[in-house]
């Protein structure tokens, strides 16, 4: 059915997952086998990289390293422009296998490939303001700057829920500062990761800076290799709390840095003056978008008992409208989850809210059809279940009441999680409670808009066990670039800090 495409993208039945592809080397790493989540069938194989073929790749872009270090910045973000031209050409396409792969939604598929393409031209403009910073000294005749300089080459490794797009947020930062790139992609999603290093390649070959981004497709071997690889400064790892847990722990042994980006267990509170006419559709959008498989999912709806009964029908009559099916088909809104597993653990999760008080009162079953379809669950809760503070990946939407904005503020920050928060309000008091140090104690906090579809300008990211990292725009490219501070004398007397008089004499 999708030949055509993977005709044009250039996928063949088995393709090699390493950078670059050298089709005299042998093929060394394990076959790994995705499959179209819509209908469980099996799509074209990704060769990974063994462990020699990973050793090389990091070899070449530590080499690559010294000379795109020295490439002025304006340079590198030219390559970086050639890139977006390469995705914006290919848009439909890359978003179409990102659907295959993913299950995402046609038109998710798209926004994601559009994602990358707004990292790149969000990076060419970073590329003139890599800004440092001139400081006062207290020293008479003396000057202190602030620069930053290439960190070395950089670890990316990538969920499946969003395979392109937040390696864009990594890489197209990172090469502008002048670091080279090695990527290990989810081994569920290796074909849209071997797409868009094909793109890549044709750009860097065309500016003679082949070796600066490198592919890495594998499972845990290739991962734990690159967590304790001495010769990536700084990883940068998406996924799991779990994952995130033992990235810290390897990486933070070598003395190396994390970049993570882990799970969310994100809360939208309406209060009694909201506008239900914003604050439902942002609710559905944010609870089903991508089956419930965003780390901005909306998991928790906490509402104010005025409106409790009056939003749960809301909800479910919204619920009812979302048509679930094949992703590719533009109609449809909601497509499968990513595998079987994640069905058992929806179901498990279900059961465990049953089992603790709670209700399901629309939704939650598997549909009858081949492939991972279910319907999103709304669960009437309470907060002190156990499996409320449990990051289900699943269209899973668990409603709570609350009387004050106290107790909503208490209700969402009650979470070892802390990425991303709403609230639905005209109150400007609340609105402004909710921002502030007392209020929502995540990365990312909204005011009338849902948790998910953050634009890329701003600095993504989240506290407590969601990592604490912060990827694509703001001032995120510090986090891929080494800080030194400089001081200049420009006198002949050598007068020290702090007025420390420390005088050897004269011959």
């Amino acid at each position: 059915m999708f030949e055509e495409l993977f005709q044009r993208l250039g996928i063949g039945e088995v393709n090699r997952g390493v950078t670059p592809v050298d089709e005299r080397a042998p093929a060394a790493g394990p076959l790994l086998r995705p499959t179209n989540p819509a209908s469980g069938s099996a799509l074209p194989t990704v060769q990974s990289a063994s462990p020699e073929e990973y050793d090389r790749a990091v070899d070449r872009a530590r080499a690559a390293f010294t000379s795109w270090r020295t490439v002025p910045p304006p340079r590198r973000g030219e390559v970086v422009r050639q890139i977006g031209e390469g995705l914006r050409a290919r848009k439909a396409d890359l978003g179409l296998l990102i659907t295959l792969e993913t299950g995402k939604i046609r038109t998710e598929g798209e926004g994601e490939v559009q994602e990358m393409i707004d990292m790149c031209d969000f990076a060419v403009g970073l590329s003139r303001q890599l800004y440092g910073l001139t400081i006062a000294s207290e020293r008479p005749l003396h000057r202190m700057i602030e620069q930053w300089h290439p960190l070395g080459p950089i670890g990316i490794v990538t969920a499946f829920n969003f395979p392109a797009a937040v390696w864009a947020w990594n890489a197209m930062i990172a090469a502008v500062c002048g670091d080279t790139i090695v990527w290990k992609p989810s081994p569920r999603t290796p074909l849209t990761a071997v797409a868009v290093q094909r793109i890549v390649d044709g750009v860097a070959r065309a500016n003679d800076c082949e070796d600066v981004f490198q592919l890495c497709a594998g499972g845990e071997d290739i991962g734990r290799r690159m967590l304790d690889d001495r010769r990536l400064p700084l990883i940068s790892a998406t996924g799991s709390c779990r994952l995130g847990r033992v990235v810290g722990e390897v990486v933070g042994r070598r003395l190396g840095r994390s970049l993570l980006e882990l799970g969310g267990n994100n809360a939208i509170i309406i209060a009694p003056s909201a506008e239900l006419e914003l604050a439902i559709p942002a609710t559905v959008f944010a609870a089903v978008g991508t089956a419930g498989q965003r780390c901005t999912t909306a998991r928790r709806l906490i509402v104010h008992e005025s409106l409790h009964d009056r939003v749960l029908e809301s909800l479910a009559s919204a619920y009812r409208r979302v048509r679930i099916g094949d992703p590719w088909d533009d109609s449809v809104l909601m497509g499968p989850l990513i595998s079987e597993d994640s069905v058992a653990s929806m179901m498990a999760a279900l059961e465990a809210a049953r089992s603790q008080g709670g209700e399901v009162v629309w939704g939650g079953r598997r549909l009858d059809r081949p492939g991972y379809f279910v319907e999103p669950a709304l669960v009437r809760a309470r907060p002190e279940m156990p499996i409320v503070g449990e990051e289900t990946f699943a269209p899973i939407l668990y409603v709570m009441p609350y009387r004050t904005i106290d107790e909503a503020i208490a209700i969402q920050n009650s979470v070892e999680q802390g990425l991303t928060s709403a609230v639905f309000t005209n109150d400007f008091r609340e609105a402004e409670q909710f921002l502030s140090a007392e209020g929502s104690d995540c990365g990312i906090a909204n005011v009338n808009i849902g948790t998910s579809g953050a634009e890329i300008g701003g600095a993504f990211g989240g506290e407590k066990s969601t990592g604490g990292g912060r990827e694509a725009g703001s001032d995120s490219w510090k986090a891929y670039m080494r800080r030194q501070t400089c001081t200049i004398n420009r006198g002949r007397e050598l007068p020290l800090a702090q007025g420390v008089r420390f005088d050897i004499g004269r011959d």
